[in-house]
């Protein structure tokens, strides 16, 4: 019964998380499915297809014990992420987010990481070269 409850916890973690536009071949929600088939789901399969076939040296590993507390504590860190807590109890101030010396550096960042998944190749290609040559 505990495993149920953890696994749907995952899965609507799973569910909720946000997609990274950036790295789309490696994301959470993938690692999590992982966790829950091999972690709430282990089968006879999974631990059978570790023996060597000529069983000469045969070491099936053994299953680790499902630990509801220390299941339900990280579900509970993967919330806290998924609602932002930490950013609502610790905002950032005006002027840690706009320093002094380069005031809409965040502002360009966050600019720039939204507009670089939908960059062709050919524009990153170009931005990289802006990058290397100033005319200044």
């Amino acid at each position: 019964m505990a495993k149920a409850i953890v696994q749907r916890h995952y899965q609507r973690i799973i569910n909720n998380w946000p997609v990274d536009l950036l790295r789309p071949d490696v994301s959470l929600q993938k690692a999590l499915q992982y966790r829950i088939d091999t972690k709430l789901k282990p089968s006879r399969s999974l631990l059978q297809n570790n023996v060597i076939a000529n069983e000469a040296q045969a070491t099936v590993p053994t299953p680790v014990p499902f630990d509801e507390k220390s299941e339900l504590e990280q579900v509970n860190v993967l919330y806290s992420f998924l609602e932002n807590r930490y950013t609502k109890k610790y905002p950032l101030s005006q002027k840690m987010r706009r320093p002094a010396s380069n005031p809409d550096y965040y502002d360009n960042l966050m600019k720039e990481l939204n507009e670089a998944p939908r960059r062709t190749w050919w524009q990153g290609l170009t931005n990289r070269w802006k990058g290397f040559i100033r005319w200044q």
